[in-house]
């Protein structure tokens, strides 16, 4: 950038590089003009003392370039140097007032050597920095894009490329595996964030990103484009294999047939760009457990078992279909959950048919010895679904007339003989909290059975404040699964600390002593309250 600095009234030839500048660096023609006024003022501290108040103006149509100083009216003078009092203001503006200024023309500079250097740096950092604001501005809009470019240089494995009217960093970890990239080379990448960071506005590509693969179908597939065909997840494992769910607003379209393509024409296009990656195409699905089938392609899938509540699902394979469910390393079961956000357990029959063939003879098991009743009756209870003792003890009695064999005297019997099984274990159990040391107060709280009251006993929660210590999480861990869910244990957790706060007197409430507490309160009772909010 190469600038004329001599003296002269008319300074044509600043504009006409202001002008080039702003065509070159695609910024604003102010921007650039503003830039100079801030090196020329920089010039004239220097000149006239770093002190003064110098500022610099250029005349947008004849390029003259003005120098004035500043000096504020005020009341008390702090800085002499740029401020003076109303009285003395007076002498020369009679109706000067505080927060006035003073403007004084100064001659103009004559740029040395060091001084237009100076300048020119001052001019060349403001017109990078008003470069950099407009990418941030430009690509900020642009982010979930597809950007073509340059590769301008590569820096410890990380890639710069060359947008044309900016530049933009892909790190190492955005390339796909064993790719490299040579400086002139010619890339493609998703945009995928743009933000300021203390070296100014930063642009960050990526390749592996699972919207760079969905991108590349909207743009090789037109119904994707046009809004027929909706892509609704991807899941990748960057440069081996990728999942892609997509449905189709139109019912005479095929999804999955129009992603593939004419002879995979469509599907080959993306997978050439992605290095080889191999890609399933799964219909979608408002159904989780369908969804989730598909999404477990190419395995065949016998039976799901969901738990809404954690985002869990067991899915049940073949035997034979166990390591084509589960791919090489965990690569089809992982990019599955990915692709439908539930976490997947993957069994087999044969392992699904022995667990549940133990949890019957369990479950038979405790109804014989809890009911005294025979083989037969036991597992008849749970044939039909029937699961604890509690559940026997407390449903409606004609579900258990209901079964076949079974009349009402039978059910009133098995109900009856299930009380009485539940009541003598709560006597045990409370006998042996109390031999735990487990507090009466704990025991007091809504919802603590007998059974929880000793299970807790043995792993040392005794006391209010030993369960009040604990979180909902923590509670949920000491006790057998199943026992308690996140809302019930939170709400045992608050009313175990209630009574920390039982003593607490309200904001403002008059003390025995007659002090008012609250902004009167001694150091003392602060302390105390921080303690209290910190077990809160």
């Amino acid at each position: 950038m190469d600038i004329n600095f001599n003296t002269g009234p008319v300074r044509h030839e600043l504009l006409q590089v202001a002008d080039a500048v702003a065509r070159e660096k695609s910024i604003d023609r102010d921007s650039v003009l503003e830039a100079m006024e801030q090196a020329i003022q920089t010039a004239g501290r220097r000149k006239y003392g770093q002190d003064h108040d110098i500022r610099a103006t250029i005349d947008r149509k004849t390029g003259e370039i003005r120098l004035y100083r500043y000096t504020q009216v005020v009341d008390e003078v702090e800085d002499e140097a740029t401020q003076t009092t109303v009285a003395d203001a007076r002498h020369r503006k009679p109706d000067a007032a505080p927060g006035d200024f003073l403007v004084d023309p100064l001659p103009p500079i004559d740029f040395g050597r060091i001084a237009a250097q100076t300048a020119k740096q001052v001019i060349v950092q403001k017109v990078r920095e008003a470069e950099r604001l407009r990418q941030f501005d430009e690509f900020k809009e642009r982010v979930g894009e597809i950007i073509n470019g340059i590769v301008k240089r590569a820096e410890y494995g990380s890639v710069v490329v060359d947008l044309g009217r900016a530049e933009a960093v892909m790190r190492r970890d955005e390339l796909l595996p064993r790719e490299s990239f040579r400086v002139g080379d010619r890339v493609r990448a998703y945009i995928y964030s743009v933000r300021e960071e203390p070296r100014g506005p930063q642009i960050f590509l990526s390749r592996t990103h699972p919207m760079f693969m969905a991108k590349l179908f909207a743009q090789e597939v037109p119904e994707i484009y046009d809004g027929i065909i909706e892509i609704k997840g991807c899941a990748r494992d960057p440069g081996s294999r990728a999942k892609i769910a997509v449905t189709s607003n139109d019912s005479s379209i095929d999804p999955v047939g129009a992603c593939v393509g004419m002879r995979g024409s469509r599907v080959q296009a993306v997978v050439a760009e992605l290095q080889g990656e191999k890609i399933d195409i799964i219909p979608w699905s408002p159904d989780t457990a369908t969804f989730l089938v598909n999404a477990l392609a190419p395995a065949e899938v016998a039976k799901v078992v969901l738990d809404e509540d954690t985002q869990r699902i067991e899915v049940v394979v073949p035997d034979e279909q166990l390591s084509l469910a589960i791919g090489r390393r965990g690569q089809n079961v992982r990019l599955a959950s990915q692709l439908t956000g539930w976490d997947i357990d993957i069994v087999t029959e044969t392992e699904e048919s022995e667990r549940r063939q133990e949890q019957f003879r369990e479950r038979s098991r405790l109804f014989i010895e809890a009911l005294n009743v025979d083989e037969v009756i036991a597992q008849l209870l749970v044939t039909e679904g029937f699961e604890s003792i509690e559940e026997i003890a407390f449903v409606a009695e004609d579900e258990l007339s209901g079964i076949e064999g079974f009349d009402p005297d039978v059910a009133a019997e098995l109900q009856n003989r299930a009380q009485v099984f539940l009541e003598a274990r709560d006597r045990r159990m409370d006998d042996k909290r109390r031999e735990l040391g487990v507090e009466d107060a704990v025991a007091e709280i809504e919802g603590m059975t007998p059974l929880m009251l000793a299970q807790l006993g043995e792993k040392g929660v005794k006391t209010l404040d030993d369960l009040a210590d604990l979180s909902g999480d923590e509670l949920i861990e000491l006790l057998p699964a199943g026992t308690l869910d996140e809302a019930e244990a939170n709400r045992i957790i608050m009313a175990a600390r209630a009574h920390w706060f039982e003593d607490e007197p309200a904001a403002g409430e008059v003390a025995d002593d007659g002090d008012a507490v609250g902004a009167e309160a001694g150091a003392g009772d602060a302390a105390d309250a921080d303690a209290d909010g910190a077990k809160a």
